[in-house]
C-alpha cells in the first residue's frame, strides 16, 4: 500500500509551477500543484478528461468555461470535460493545489 503525506509535496519552482505526482493508474492521476507568486496554468481543455482543483494552501484565480473565481484553503472546484479552464498565483503567497484527473489522458 503507497502512502503519502501532503505535506511533504512542498517543492516549487521558479521557472513555472511545479507538479508533484502522489498517485496514478491507468484511469486517473492525483498530483499537488505548487504556484509561486505570479504563476499560473494557462487555460486549455481536456476534451475526455475532468479535473478537479482543492486549495490546499495560498489563494488562487481558478477560471471554468467563462467563471472565474478566487478559492483559499479547503475550496475547490470542478473543471468537467471540453470546459477550458485554467489556475492564477494572483496573490503574494505561494499557492498549493491538489488536482485528480480521470480518465487519465496518457
Amino acid at each position: 500500500m503507497k502512502v503519502v503525506s501532503l505535506a511533504d509535496f512542498q517543492e516549487f519552482s521558479g521557472e513555472k509551477l511545479k507538479k508533484h505526482n502522489l498517485f496514478q493508474t491507468s484511469r486517473f492521476f492525483c498530483d499537488v500543484y505548487c504556484f509561486e507568486p505570479g504563476q499560473e496554468q494557462k487555460g486549455h481543455v481536456h476534451a475526455d478528461q475532468d479535473k478537479v482543483y482543492m486549495v490546499l494552501d495560498g489563494q488562487g484565480t481558478f477560471r471554468v468555461g467563462d467563471q472565474e473565481q478566487v478559492l483559499g484553503p479547503g475550496q475547490g472546484t470542478l473543471a468537467p470535460a471540453g470546459e477550458e479552464h485554467g489556475v492564477v498565483n494572483h496573490s503574494s503567497v505561494r499557492l498549493r493545489v491538489l488536482v485528480f484527473m480521470a480518465p487519465n489522458p496518457s
